[in-house]
């Protein structure tokens, strides 16, 4: 439980929590084949001749396989023909995980369609670019090291209170029981130049945020698989919400302006198919420039997942009670139902 931002971004991040969600899935088929137990002897001996020497048969146990299966899904399908290709594509890039799930066609065939089928959605099933995002994602996860950023510590001086995940139970806008929202809070930003100044640090600090949103996720335990492009939602995504309450844009800061740049393109570029929605609160008129320039490098079907509310009381009629009364819930403050990254 499904694909960038700050200060605005389109990631992804982060979904519902995989159990979650619709479809039912078909019964797995053995992963071996079915041995034939020999025939038990005959209680009664021919009286014409006798008994022919014969070798007993040794059958084996019977195995089967536990767990999801995919969809039967013909050999020109685009899942089908990307499925086929992965054993190249895991050799080319020499490395195998996305999301936390490490892709292998024969230990892991129903996890591995669902991260591939992200990647045919977010390209609206066109086989070469997914396979090209694939393989640039797998060679940035190498490189990168995503999953670490996760655990890593931040310096509190520059992100205390920026930014906390949460579960959400019965979001009325979803059919999953329920979902993970990543809050990012610019009014904590004390000093722009501390906090964005540093752009690799910043991103960092965004990606392990990312990541720690897709653990919530779960997608390990997934069992329903994702409908093909166009015939339904992906429940294995998450809902991001920007809130600029307290936030000053009296002028286009340049530190800022190259960090929702930065963070826009990485999200965009490694995280497909990872945002369900994404709530703008407390939103100033004249952030108007923010959305422009958003709108400018996000696809289309992005923004169609932006949702800009002028108060944050709003957010309740959109994710239900669970979120904090500062959002017109009954919860209680993020610092006390959600999770942040480590700070020093």
């Amino acid at each position: 439980m499904s694909t960038t931002e700050e200060k605005p971004t389109t990631e992804a991040t982060a979904a519902p929590v995989a159990s979650k969600e619709v479809e039912p899935v078909e019964t797995p088929a053995p992963t071996t084949e079915p041995k034939t137990a020999a025939e038990p002897p005959s209680t009664t001996t021919p009286v014409e001749s006798a008994p022919a020497e014969t070798t007993p048969a040794i059958t084996a146990p019977e195995t089967t396989t536990t767990g999801p299966t995919w969809p039967e899904t013909p050999a020109d399908h685009p899942l089908s023909q990307l499925f086929t290709q992965l054993p190249e594509i895991l050799k080319e890039t020499d490395y195998d995980e996305v999301y936390g799930i490490h892709l292998d066609p024969t230990a892991k065939p129903f996890l591995t369609k669902l991260i591939l089928q992200k990647f045919l959605r977010a390209n609206a099933n066109n086989i070469p670019k997914a396979t090209h995002q694939l393989k640039e994602t797998l060679k940035w996860r190498k490189t990168y090291q995503p999953l670490k950023a996760a655990d890593e510590v931040f310096e509190a001086k520059r992100f205390a209170g920026l930014g906390y995940v949460t579960t959400l139970e019965k979001v009325p806008t979803s059919s999953n029981t329920t979902d993970i929202a990543t809050f990012n809070i610019y009014g904590a930003v004390k000093d722009n130049s501390s906090t964005f100044g540093d752009l690799d640090a910043f991103i960092r600090w965004r990606v392990g945020l990312m990541e720690l949103g897709l653990k919530k996720l779960e997608l390990e335990k997934a069992t329903v698989p994702i409908p093909d492009f166009g015939q339904g939602a992906d429940p294995y995504q998450g809902y991001q919400i920007h809130d600029y309450l307290s936030v000053s844009f009296l002028r286009q800061d340049p530190v800022v302006k190259a960090a929702t740049k930065k963070t826009i393109e990485t999200l965009s570029a490694y995280y497909p198919e990872t945002l369900s929605r994404k709530f703008f609160v407390n939103v100033p008129v004249i952030m108007g420039w923010v959305f422009t320039a958003v709108k400018l490098i996000v696809s289309k079907e992005t923004v169609k997942k932006f949702t800009v509310l002028s108060y944050g009381e709003q957010l309740a009629a959109e994710l239900g009670p669970g979120i904090p009364e500062v959002y017109g819930g009954k919860a209680a403050g993020l610092d006390t139902i959600a999770e942040t990254l480590k700070l020093e």
